[in-house]
């Protein structure tokens, strides 16, 4: 049984190296979703709600329907904090011994990502149903447009970059060992002789 390490629980603990963080594909797409997250809520707050010049209460750009302008408010700033906590814990997941704890970890990645990816397919369905139906007599001088539009392109962008955060997280499931990841992040340090 020598040798074997479930989770690389053995290795933890060793030096972090930032360069090889970053420079890693599953931490390149949390950062990419974590930006189509900012655009999706910050199109929609900032110019999601007009009105028209004889009424004094703004309405959702979506086919006056508030529940869009509130499902992508939502969602964009929860998937900006999630991308926030899971760049977090691959910044500590190294440092995790347990090896429950690693697997919890990477489950929680696994089915987090996945569900992430689904949420943003409803959201882009819902969005372009919703634009497509708008009646644009209500915005003659089509405010809030372009803004509309790239919340949707960046929902639907946004569903692949969850999913391949799911097949990152899978194929690190299947490395039951996860040495690779460790030896990566981690490079060995020549051991000094004690004085």
């Amino acid at each position: 049984m020598e040798g074997m390490q479930a989770y690389g629980a053995g290795k933890a603990g060793g030096a972090f190296d930032p360069v090889t963080f970053f420079q890693q594909p599953q931490t390149v797409l949390r950062i990419v979703s974590w930006v189509f997250s900012i655009v999706i809520f910050g199109c929609i707050a900032n110019e999601g709600y007009i009105n028209r010049p004889n009424e004094m209460e703004e309405f959702c750009i979506f086919n006056r329907n508030q529940n869009a302008c509130n499902y992508g408010v939502f969602m964009g700033s929860m998937a900006f904090l999630c991308c926030m906590a899971f760049l977090a814990l691959d910044v500590y997941f190294p440092q995790i011994s347990s090896v429950k704890d690693r697997k919890k970890a990477v489950l929680a990645d696994v089915g987090l990502s996945a569900f992430w990816s689904f949420m943003w397919f409803v959201g882009f369905c819902f969005l372009a149903n919703q634009w497509q139906v708008t009646k644009h007599e209500d915005n003659p001088l089509r405010e809030g447009g372009d803004a509309a539009r790239a919340a949707i392109t960046f929902s639907f962008f946004s569903i692949f970059t969850w999913g391949a955060q799911t097949l990152f997280s899978l194929e690190k499931l299947k490395n039951v060992s996860f040495e690779e990841e460790y030896t990566k992040l981690f490079p060995p340090q020549p051991h000094q002789p004690l004085v």
